[in-house]
C-alpha cells in the first residue's frame, strides 16, 4: 500500500473521533475543523486564475475606470472575475480490474481514464456542478517511455494520459495536468481515481440505482430497453456504465450520456440515505478504498461534506462539453468547440462584475 493511501486511511478513520470531539466541544470546534479542511484544500490547489484571454485590450485609463484586477477578463462586453473561492476536483474512472491499485511499470501500463469528471463546489451560490469530460477529447498528452523518461508531447485522446504514468500518484498528476491545461490552466484542488471494477461495490452500497435507458443496447449479457426503468445491482451496474461498442462511431458519447443519467440518480439516492444514516459514507469508502488513489484528506472530506450538505444539486447541475466526434485513423476523436468551452468556463468559474 503506497504512503498516500496509508495517510488517507489514517486520517479517514480519525473522522469518527473528530465527530465525538465535536459533540463535546460544540460549534467552535466544528468551525475550527472546517477551517483546517478549507485551508488544506486551497494550500494544495493552485490559486492562480485560469488563463482565459480578454476579447478586448484596454488602455490604462479604461482599466482604472473599471477598477481592473489582474484576473478580470472581458467577454461579450461584460467584465468577469474568476471566483477564487470555487473548489474543483478531478474524479477519474480508470479502466482497470483487480482488488487493489498498485504501482506499475512499462509504457502506457497505468490504465486509461475512461471516465473523467470535474466536480465544482461553489460557496457563492451554494451549488455543486459536474462537468463531464469526453474521454476522446484530442488534446496535448505527454508521452513517456517504459522507463518513465519523457519523450514528447503530442495530440491524443485525453484518456490515455493516465496510462503513461505509474498507475498511482504519478498517473493522477499527469491526468490532472492534462485536464487543467484543456480547461485553460484551471486550478484543480484535488483528485480521486477509482478503478472501474469498483462500480458494483459502489452501486450496491446504496442498495442499487434505478435508471431509464434512452436507447436499446446489449452489454455483457444484459439487455437494456429504451424507456424501461431497470434497477441496477452488482455486475449489471458495471455493464451499464462500462460497456460500449467501439465499432460504432459515437459510442463514447452515448456512454457519457449513461454516466450522466446514472450519476444523477446515484447522488440523489446517496444524499437521501446519508441524511438518515451518515455512516453510509464509511461503508461507501470501505467499498472503494483499495481501488482508489486520492490526494483528498479526511479533513478535507469532512469540510466538504458539512459545507455542502444543503447545496443545490439536480439534473441541471450536469454539464457536457460541446464539440464534434470524428473517426480518426485508429480511434474516435472528439474536438471541443472553442466558443462553447469558453462560455462554459465563464458560466461556471467566473462572476460578472461590470460592463465594458
Amino acid at each position: 500500500m503506497n504512503r498516500y493511501v496509508k495517510k488517507f486511511l489514517r486520517l479517514f478513520f480519525t473522522v469518527g473521533l473528530i465527530f465525538a470531539l465535536l459533540a463535546v466541544l460544540g460549534a467552535g470546534a466544528c468551525a475550527l475543523v472546517g477551517r483546517v479542511g478549507k485551508n488544506s484544500i486551497f494550500k494544495t490547489g493552485a490559486l492562480k486564475a485560469p488563463g482565459l484571454s480578454s476579447e478586448e485590450t484596454l488602455s490604462d485609463d479604461e482599466k482604472k475606470n473599471l477598477n481592473w484586477q489582474d484576473d478580470y477578463i472581458i467577454y461579450h462586453r461584460g467584465v468577469y472575475d474568476y471566483n477564487d473561492d470555487i473548489m474543483t476536483f478531478l474524479i477519474m474512472g480508470i479502466d482497470k480490474a483487480g482488488d487493489s491499485v498498485s504501482r506499475v511499470y512499462g509504457e502506457i501500463a497505468g490504465g486509461q481514464a475512461d471516465a473523467l469528471f470535474l466536480l465544482v463546489v461553489n460557496p457563492h451560490d451554494n451549488s455543486v456542478k459536474i462537468i463531464s469530460v469526453n474521454r476522446n477529447t484530442m488534446t496535448d498528452v505527454d508521452i513517456y517511455d517504459e522507463y518513465g523518461n519523457y519523450l514528447m508531447t503530442r495530440k491524443a485522446q485525453i484518456a490515455v494520459q493516465h496510462g503513461f504514468g505509474d498507475g498511482v500518484e504519478g498517473s493522477c498528476e499527469l491526468q490532472k495536468k492534462a485536464v487543467s491545461k484543456l480547461f485553460y490552466s484551471l486550478p484543480i484542488h484535488g483528485y480521486a481515481a477509482i478503478n472501474m471494477s469498483a462500480i458494483p461495490a459502489i452501486n450496491d452500497s446504496v442498495g442499487g440505482v434505478d435508471v431509464t435507458p434512452a436507447y436499446d443496447f446489449e452489454a455483457e449479457g444484459y439487455s437494456f430497453k429504451k424507456g424501461e426503468t431497470v434497477h441496477l445491482m452488482g455486475d449489471m451496474a458495471f455493464a451499464y456504465l462500462h460497456e460500449r461498442d467501439v465499432t460504432n462511431a459515437g459510442s463514447a458519447d452515448l456512454r457519457q450520456q449513461r454516466h450522466k443519467e446514472y450519476l444523477g440518480a446515484f447522488v440523489k439516492k446517496a444524499r437521501s440515505i446519508v441524511r438518515d444514516n451518515p455512516l453510509l459514507l464509511t461503508s461507501l469508502y470501505d467499498a472503494v478504498r483499495k481501488q482508489m488513489i486520492t490526494d483528498i484528506s479526511a479533513q478535507e472530506v469532512f469540510f466538504l461534506s458539512t459545507a455542502t450538505s444543503g447545496y443545490d444539486f439536480d439534473s441541471k447541475s450536469f454539464y457536457t462539453m460541446e464539440g464534434v466526434t470524428t473517426v480518426g485513423p485508429y480511434f474516435e476523436e472528439f474536438y471541443p468547440d472553442d466558443d462553447a468551452l469558453m462560455q462554459l468556463m465563464i458560466d461556471i468559474f467566473y462572476e460578472k462584475v461590470g460592463e465594458y
